[in-house]
């Protein structure tokens, strides 16, 4: 079937709040050199995207200026040097935008296959928080099988990838969250203590209950970061991915040199291409066969169609979902 020449997709107006994301038309895009034409089934939606409509994460230079950056359907088209992949494979990928679309071009080096078993809405949850966890966790921090891994937000995307991968790799993971419900999701993924912040210092319980974190992962900042420290043992890594209570802090940095700690964070959409296809390599050698043995699952809070991309900003902003939100075509 041959590729229609346009689309529908969401643009967005002006930076703003979520009722800037509209509907609109547009061509199809070609996939240049080593890319990729994929006719897009799913989308996920992810912090990024948000940071983006706001006016605070543009774009990298030559990629596309619309929201999207996880998306899974069917290959449509091979841009010229592609190899490994078909017109009309089942494929997942870390896209640089255009995801919220019918179609998008994406390098081929960082798409994997729909894991066996799944379908395209649960594949789409998977490449932008998987992606991240494993470079920022595994590859940078380094985290080991019977380290303590402490998790915060541990029912969000990030969270609930981190604990599947923290105890597929046989670390013991501590994670945060509130209300119970959200608790409870941790509890079920598998984490080995689960700490509602609401009820309970997170600092206090590490430290008394596991000696202290290895590895933490943290989204939230502002005061988390001081007591991050308090909860770190000797020689562990601090890695920050978000700052859902502000990046501005002032703390004593003496711990961090007493404790010979590592902080550190990182962008992932600013990386060097071939550093997200070594990513993509590592997925699909160690991680990718996890799905089919059952050990890792997506978790999918909401499925809204395209167009209701605002609606699906508006529920992630705020902060009840549990797992990710996807857009579906």
């Amino acid at each position: 079937m041959a590729t229609p020449a346009e689309m529908t997709c969401i643009e967005m107006t002006e930076p703003g709040g979520p009722e800037v994301l509209a509907p609109a038309t547009r061509a199809v895009p070609e996939p240049g050199p080593g890319e990729i034409l994929v006719e897009v089934a799913a989308a996920g939606v992810n912090g990024p995207d948000l940071m983006q409509r706001r006016g605070l994460y543009p774009a990298p230079k030559g990629a596309s200026d619309l929201l999207g950056l996880e998306i899974a359907g069917t290959v449509a088209a091979l841009g010229a040097d592609v190899s490994g992949w078909a017109v009309g494979d089942a494929v997942c990928g870390l896209a640089n935008g255009g995801g919220y679309a019918e179609y998008c071009a994406i390098d081929a080096t960082h798409c994997l296959p729909v894991p066996a078993g799944l379908d395209a809405v649960q594949a789409a949850s998977l490449p932008e928080t998987y992606f991240t966890i494993w470079s920022n966790i595994f590859m940078t921090a380094g985290l080991k099988e019977g380290e303590v891994y402490l998790v915060h937000g541990g029912a969000g995307g990030l969270g609930t990838t981190s604990i599947q991968l923290g105890k597929a790799f046989g670390a013991r993971v501590a994670a945060t969250d509130s209300p119970a419900e959200r608790c409870a999701i941790c509890t079920e993924l598998g984490a080995d203590r689960v700490i509602d912040y609401e009820a309970e210092d997170f600092v206090d319980v590490v430290r008394d209950e596991f000696g202290g974190a290895q590895v933490i992962l943290d989204i939230v900042g502002g005061p988390y970061i001081a007591r991050n420290i308090k909860a770190s043992r000797h020689d562990a890594r601090i890695v920050q991915l978000a700052f859902a209570l502000g990046s501005k802090v002032e703390i004593n940095l003496m711990p961090v040199m007493l404790k010979r700690l590592t902080y550190t964070g990182s962008t992932l959409r600013s990386r060097p291409e071939a550093y997200k296809s070594q990513v993509a390599a590592e997925l699909r050698e160690k991680v990718w066969p996890l799905f089919e043995a059952g050990q890792l699952k997506p978790v999918v809070d909401t499925v809204l169609p395209l167009a209701d991309a605002a609606d699906a900003h508006r529920l992630m902003e705020g902060a009840g979902h549990k797992g990710k939100i996807v857009l579906e075509t």
